[in-house]
């Protein structure tokens, strides 16, 4: 397993800018106060309306259904397919590749960029959890977060009821066994399993 890149950004102390909005701060990747900001309340509020949407056109109209989420988030190839009930906060921050097969109950929490890569297979009930909060507990009364990405790379495959945490990429070909917990990145070409998610062997 790779070292927690982002421990750093984890320890950072924010500091207030009144000049910039929360959004503003958001889309650049810096600490922002999710209570403070009723555009992103209202972002959040209208992204998981749409994901309901989706969600109960899908039994009769699941092409749509399918076009729906593809147009929701930031960027997707073709040959997306999809099993709903989804949940996502910030669609804008996603980014879906080709021939990617989504199962039943995904649930994408926070505003860290999530990229997906090609031919990528997620299995039902996985968690995405981009937030960061800080470790000081008179940042975290003030509402501070940091969004931290998650990618998965070409062809992974997760088992059911896989949990990804802030700042996790799973390298390209890689699986990772059902129940799963990822707290640190996952090289390429290996099958991970348990809580932590540890290298089972190599592939």
């Amino acid at each position: 397993m790779a070292s927690n890149r982002w421990q750093d950004r984890k320890n950072e102390r924010p500091t207030e800018d009144p000049s910039r909005t929360e959004l503003e701060k958001l889309r650049a990747d810096e600490w922002f106060k999710y209570r403070l900001g009723p555009e992103l309340a209202a972002m959040q509020r209208e992204t998981l309306a749409t994901c309901r949407e989706i969600s109960a056109l899908y039994p009769s109209d699941p092409e749509r259904a399918n076009a729906m989420l593809a147009a929701l988030v930031a960027e997707c190839g073709p040959g997306l397919d999809i099993r709903p009930p989804i949940s996502i906060e910030y669609a804008e921050r996603m980014t879906i590749g080709s021939d990617v097969f989504i199962n039943a109950d995904l649930m994408v929490i926070g505003s860290g960029r999530i990229t997906i890569g090609n031919n990528v297979l997620i299995g039902p009930c996985t968690r995405f959890y981009t937030p960061n909060h800080s470790v000081h507990l008179d940042l975290r009364h003030a509402g501070w977060e940091l969004g931290l990405p998650i990618t998965l790379e070409d062809d992974v495959w997760l088992g059911g009821s896989v949990v990804i945490c802030p700042g996790v990429t799973v390298g390209r070909g890689s699986v990772v066994g059902a129940g799963s917990v990822l707290t640190k990145d996952v090289p390429p070409g290996v099958v991970v399993a348990g809580n932590p998610g540890r290298v089972v062997r190599t592939i």
